[in-house]
């Protein structure tokens, strides 16, 4: 996008007041935040977890371009239900979703390349004949692609990608317009339960009280179901979970060393997650330059790269209604493997819960 194109585009009309300024196009109908975090805050958000007690880091990380576009190869594996169970509820039940949910705007977090969108998005345009797309999601990579396909199957819909985290995207968005905010993929997971927390009432704040949530959220079962999803044996989760540290490399000039680690993950049953680590297989000094500053990640020392949380889906609705969203419908596959749970906005309810 040239600086020409750049300064003909203005905030679109789902930014509230107070926020639009703080957005600028980066790309054709593609936006990201003028303040964007300095290279040495960034630093330090990753030196405060890789000096945690264990090390982790957070799942941002992941999503590079070559991240994204292994994610996009992990969710046509065989082993990962995750996505077809998904996208086959959503194939049959977003005509009742979109029917339930009347809105105007549609604004999915993490959206990633949108393909599972595309039933809302096609029940929206065929229903309202009009309306708004807004993913969000940290990967450019992912939000061209999604622009490119959403553009040409629903011309009729406006769409504004916006180049950020879950938080400054639900922030930024105009509480007047009736929206519909997807989290799906089971992306919920990956939130630890302060952050759990955090989130939802972060979005129970913003919403408006004609908007509606619909969640995505894989359900407990065997653990070898998890097993067998987490550690495929083609190698491309190692592949995903390691290339963190290679985006790291990239953007901090610190000096993690793919040749000397390997991926590891187990289902940890008492707290219902699967978790996927880093395990070091030599000692390896690890530089932070931008910080001056250094660690010695000892041989067979696991740094924790992501969790993928597991659900009951009756308690997560009864949960989610002390922070101020009541449920109106449950969908789920036949073996009930994966649920999707739609609510709405409620004021009147507390919005106190804890995890």
């Amino acid at each position: 996008m040239s600086p020409k194109d750049q300064k003909l585009e203005t905030p679109p009309e789902i930014f509230s007041q107070g926020q639009k300024n703080r957005w600028a196009p980066v790309e054709s109908s593609i936006w990201e935040l003028k303040s964007e975090a300095p290279e040495g805050n960034v630093a330090r958000a990753l030196a405060q977890t890789l000096f945690d007690q264990p090390r982790r880091i957070e799942p941002r990380f992941l999503y590079d371009e070559r991240g994204s576009w292994l994610f996009e190869k992990i969710s046509s594996l065989p082993e990962y239900y995750l996505t077809r169970t998904e996208n086959a509820i959503l194939e049959k039940e977003a005509e009742k979703i979109i029917a339930l949910a009347e809105v105007e705007c549609l604004v999915e977090l993490g959206a990633g390349f949108s393909k599972k969108t595309v039933h809302l998005l096609s029940q929206q345009a065929n229903q309202r004949g009009r309306g708004t797309f807004a993913p969000v999601d940290v990967s450019l990579t992912a939000l061209i692609g999604s622009r490119d396909s959403v553009k040409t199957q629903f011309p009729q819909l406006e769409f504004h990608g916006l180049c950020a985290r879950y938080e400054e995207g639900i922030l930024s968005i105009e509480r007047s317009l009736p929206t519909l905010f997807a989290f799906l993929g089971s992306s919920v997971g990956n939130l630890d339960r302060s952050d759990f927390d955090r989130f939802f009432q972060l979005l129970s704040g913003c919403m408006g009280p004609d908007d509606f949530f619909l969640l995505g959220v894989d359900c407990t079962k065997e653990e070898e179901v998890f097993e067998k999803a987490y550690n495929d044996v083609e190698g491309i989760t190692s592949q995903f979970i390691l290339n963190a540290f290679e985006n790291i490399n990239r953007l901090m000039g610190s000096n993690f060393d793919q040749r000397k680690m390997r991926y590891h993950s187990f289902y940890n049953l008492q707290w219902q997650q699967m978790e996927m680590y880093a395990v070091s297989t030599a000692d390896q000094k690890i530089a932070l330059p931008l910080l001056e500053s250094e660690f010695l990640w000892k041989e067979g020392e696991q740094i924790l790269v992501e969790i993928s949380r597991k659900f009951e889906p009756h308690q997560l609705e009864q949960q989610l209604g002390y922070f101020g969203l009541e449920s109106i419908a449950h969908c789920n596959d036949p073996q009930k493997w994966f649920s999707l749970l739609l609510f709405r906005r409620c004021s009147g309810r507390s919005q106190s819960g804890q995890s």
